[in-house]
């Protein structure tokens, strides 16, 4: 009973984390396309500073004076931020191979694109190697970590074999 369980506990383990590599390449395409349009964004601003005569930081600094400037400045910084932010995570990701993605969740860290990515995934076989060494990760994972909880809930009810030899 307790190695049928440990058991479907590795087999679960694997099938979830069997399935990071597809995710992180599906997060990846995502990404890329959120990089390339906030990239059109900050052109677009870049270009109506240009206009003006002024550097990003000049437009920046010169809209102000209502809430609705003050918010849309804001608006603009963060969105200059994300762009950074998910330009490394963009590079980073595509020069890692898929096994080098399996050490980098980190990289997955946009909480908005990896919500919309997860609600469209599709999980995938783990047919590649990646895949299989995800699989067996989380099929390693899910057996220790099922086999130890059950050991430590049975362990109480264990009879050692010096008491066991005593009974008649």
């Amino acid at each position: 009973m307790l190695r049928a369980l440990a058991l479907a506990g590795g087999l679960l383990g694997a099938a979830v984390v069997s399935q990071f590599p597809e995710f992180t390449q599906q997060y990846t395409q995502r990404l890329a396309g959120q990089v390339e349009a906030l990239g059109v964004v900050i052109a677009d601003f870049d270009a109506s500073a240009q206009k003006a005569e002024m550097t990003r930081e000049e437009a920046l600094a010169s809209m102000g004076g209502s809430v609705f400037l003050e918010n849309r400045r804001r608006d603009m910084r963060e969105t200059i931020d994300r762009h950074g932010r998910l330009s490394d995570d963009l590079t980073v990701l595509r020069a890692a191979t898929p096994l080098e993605r399996l050490t980098m969740p980190q990289r997955v860290a946009d909480t908005k694109l990896a919500r919309a990515t997860f609600d469209d995934f599709r999980p995938a076989l783990p047919l590649t190697l990646e895949g299989g060494i995800s699989a067996l990760a989380g099929y390693a994972a899910g057996w220790a970590a099922l086999s130890g909880l059950l050991a430590l809930l049975l362990w109480p009810f264990r009879r050692s074999k010096t008491r066991a030899g005593l009974t008649f």
